[in-house]
């Protein structure tokens, strides 16, 4: 099954990562292997069909292998690398409004509250393996897109539900949860990382106290809030100097350094040079 969810991606693949014709599917091939790659991760679930990826975020990393699914609950810069190669995954983009159409056709109320736990991986069974599979496969005849993506994609969701990694999906369109919330302060740092950020503000956009915020969100994040902030600007520096013709000053500046030698020290260690 996993062999035919791997030939499937492949027919349809375009680079190493593409958004496809059918909402919210993205695929993931890979060939050969590749440098530490850093990335920003929506909300969303990999479905890995070949090979394994390691996933790096602060201080915790995860790796997803054939056969497993990988969830990804909010906005998280990680760095990973690509372990066993070919590599073949499709992604399925988590949506808000779908998901809760699911959840109201299933009975009973949402599960006991979890503390958010990072992205959290899984095995595929293969009644989801089966829908993924038909789920791309979509993309063999595009005029049955319209007409059966979203039963399908309710399909995948309702399986994800009812397995391992349902609570934490459930957490995630409960309004006033830990999951949504600190969902909420990504989202928040990330349309404001360039500014000058504090801890209580983003504990206020999260309706948290700062010590509650700490702890969830480290927990969800692998780093504390500021230092998610610090990782989104040295991502977005890294792309703007690889491509550009500008200075390490300048690109400081951009992403909301104050200090070139702050800047220069921090980008050394994390990617070794400066």
């Amino acid at each position: 099954m996993l062999d035919r969810l791997a030939a499937t991606i492949d027919r349809h693949r375009s680079g190493d990562w593409c958004r496809t014709a059918v909402p919210r599917l993205g695929l993931v091939a890979v060939d050969a292997s590749l440098e530490p790659t850093d990335m920003r991760y929506e909300p969303m679930v990999c479905f890995v069909a070949d090979g394994a990826k390691r996933a790096t975020a602060g201080e915790r990393e995860w790796l997803t292998e054939r056969g497993e699914m990988m969830l990804t609950a909010c906005d998280l810069p990680i760095r990973a690398e690509f372990e066993k190669v070919p590599y073949r995954s499709a992604v399925l983009l988590i949506d808000g409004p779908a998901l809760a159409d699911v959840l109201l056709a299933i009975d009973g109320g949402p599960d006991e509250e979890p503390v958010p736990s990072g992205p959290a991986t899984a095995p595929m069974s293969p009644e989801l393996v089966d829908a993924v599979t038909r789920w791309v496969g979509l993309l063999d005849a595009p005029e049955d897109i319209r007409p059966l993506a979203a039963g399908i994609e309710g399909e995948i969701l309702y399986r994800l539900l009812r397995g391992p990694l349902g609570p934490t999906l459930r957490q995630w369109s409960i309004a006033d949860s830990a999951v949504s919330r600190v969902r909420a302060a990504t989202h928040w740092i990330l349309a404001h990382y360039t500014e000058p950020l504090t801890v209580a503000a983003i504990a206020e956009v999260a309706h948290m106290s700062p010590a509650t915020l700490h702890r969830h969100f480290k927990a969800a994040t692998g780093m504390s809030p500021l230092r998610f902030q610090k990782h989104l600007r040295l991502q977005d520096a890294r792309r703007r100097l690889l491509a550009g013709d500008t200075t390490a000053a300048e690109v400081a500046r951009q992403v909301g350094y104050v200090s070139p030698t702050q800047f220069n020290r921090e980008y050394r260690r994390v990617y070794g040079l400066p």
